[in-house]
């Protein structure tokens, strides 16, 4: 007989929470120690969304997602999780960056990009103090037209190389482009240039395991392979979940409900766009996804190792001559960051150098390709990866045990996300999902959305404040407004 996922599930819980990215998973976890009853259901056969990682023959674990994330996830994870996660958290040794504009290490807190930029790029000192300063008051309620470009050519007029250098890390973290708004990007960026670059120590297995520990112990009931189909609406308010539990249907009464899916497929196909007022309407259909990636995934022999002072531990690598979005997109891939796992990265496993690249990507690109010829690119990707790769890890072709790639259709595949898109929305998502409860009462969006609310630490903030909301509707019937909450912790 078919597995029952949904077996002794209640018929009644205050807070549905559907998907369990790290904004799903936060949300359910304040709700449940808020005392709440809550239902995390997730699709997947495990938790994690896209903090995830697989597991192939000889011992080799790789990690999907960022490698790295700002010192705010120390933080978070100890405020709304627990202090063992927190302290699994542990700064990176180094970031290099190698294109043909120049060429340098950093340990990427301000002091360190201060000095280069004065030293290496000739900039003058108040200019960079002034910069920093700016981008490090940005808030969400600050200009929107301003573009990140525009920023830029404020303090750093012709100065490409400069652009690059503050630009590339934070495209990677997040999908962000000179053309979105300048908070999107100053927001993140001060994030990440407060102390540096961050990683989980024991990889994202041990983090997603150890959160699925604590998810028991405040008591959210937990259901994996458990698709939800339809957001039932009564009068306006959410009444009810119909679920898919691998065949099994089943709906399931609620108060609330906390949607970790896209906030496109929130609303037109959880929903429905009946439900909602026709200028909400427009304003959601005009939300852009924001793109995917490729990754290719390396592993070497047991006893091979890599020197973390030669290769650092993220390495952004380029051949084009400038930085250009465009050529980021591209199928024709120039830009590759490199994410080097050492043994330290996971102390408790077998001992393992592992090479993540990641580069960004257009889904359409790969959409609709035929299978003979998407296997054929997929393969193509691994060969020209490990062409670029030979630089940094000399002879890697014969010292890889393993090699494989994803494509934005692996994205869409194992998360369900519309385009495979790696970080939800572009920066209008975020005015939308916000504005959800006032459309329907109890309909609540978390996840990575409006590039600022992207990426491990934006999803997770993201996940507290829609706890708190959803958790005072139930105690009041009524939203409150979160903007000091809001604008606090966007900022980290």
């Amino acid at each position: 007989m078919p597995k029952d996922f949904l077996k002794d599930a209640q018929e009644h819980y205050d807070v549905v929470v559907i998907g369990s990215g790290l904004a799903g998973l936060t949300t359910a976890n304040i709700l449940a120690r808020q005392g709440r009853s809550v239902l995390l259901l997730e699709q997947h056969y495990k938790l994690g969304g896209m903090a995830t990682w697989f597991k192939r023959p000889g011992g080799h674990i790789f990690d999907i997602s960022l490698h790295g994330f700002p010192y705010g996830m120390v933080k978070s994870c100890r405020r709304y999780w627990s202090k063992e996660i927190a302290d699994s958290i542990v700064q990176l040794d180094g970031v290099r960056f190698d294109n043909p504009m120049f060429s340098m290490w950093t340990s990427f807190t301000r002091e360190d990009f201060t000095k280069q930029l004065i030293e290496k790029f000739g900039v003058p000192a108040e200019r960079v103090v002034a910069f920093f300063d700016k981008a490090r008051g940005m808030n969400f309620y600050d200009d929107q037209q301003t573009t990140t470009r525009e920023l830029f050519d404020e303090f750093f007029p012709g100065r490409e190389d400069v652009i690059r250098l503050l630009m590339e890390p934070i495209t990677y973290a997040n999908g962000s482009t000179l053309e979105d708004p300048a908070i999107s990007y100053g927001i993140v960026f001060s994030n990440f240039m407060s102390k540096g670059v961050f990683t989980f120590q024991g990889g994202t297995d041990k983090l997603i395991h150890q959160m699925e520990a604590e998810l028991k112990k405040s008591g959210v009931d937990i259901r994996i392979n458990c698709d939800a189909q339809r957001i039932n609406v009564r009068n306006g308010k959410v009444a009810s979940v119909e679920i898919d539990a691998k065949g099994a249907r089943r709906t399931i009464r609620c108060d609330a409900v906390v949607s970790n899916a896209n906030i496109r497929q929130t609303i037109f196909e959880l929903v429905g766009e009946e439900k909602f007022d026709r200028n909400f309407i427009d304003e959601a259909k005009a939300v852009r996804n924001n793109n995917s990636s490729t990754q290719v995934y390396i592993a070497l022999a047991e006893e091979d190792r890599l020197d973390v002072h030669e290769l650092g531990d993220l390495l952004f690598s380029s051949t084009a001559p400038t930085f250009q979005t465009e050529a980021l997109l591209s199928r024709d891939i120039t830009s590759r960051t490199f994410s080097f796992y050492y043994p330290k990265t996971r102390p408790h496993a077998k001992p393992r150098c592992l090479i993540v690249s990641s580069t960004n990507a257009n889904y359409h690109d790969w959409a609709d390709l035929p299978e003979d010829e998407y296997a054929a690119s997929k393969a193509d990707l691994c060969e020209t990866t490990l062409d670029a790769l030979d630089k940094y890890v000399p002879n890697i072709r014969t010292r890889a045990v393993h090699v494989e790639a994803s494509t934005p259709r692996s994205f869409k595949h194992y998360t369900a996300h519309p385009a495979g898109a790696s970080f939800g929305t572009k920066f209008e998502g975020l005015a939308v999902s916000r504005a959800l409860p006032q459309q329907v009462t109890g309909l609540y969006h978390a996840g990575s959305v409006g590039i600022i609310m992207s990426g491990w630490l934006g999803a997770m903030n993201y996940g507290v404040i829609v706890a708190n909301e959803v958790d005072n509707q139930l105690m009041t019937g009524s939203s409150r407004s979160t903007a000091a909450v809001e604008a606090a912790v966007v900022t980290g």
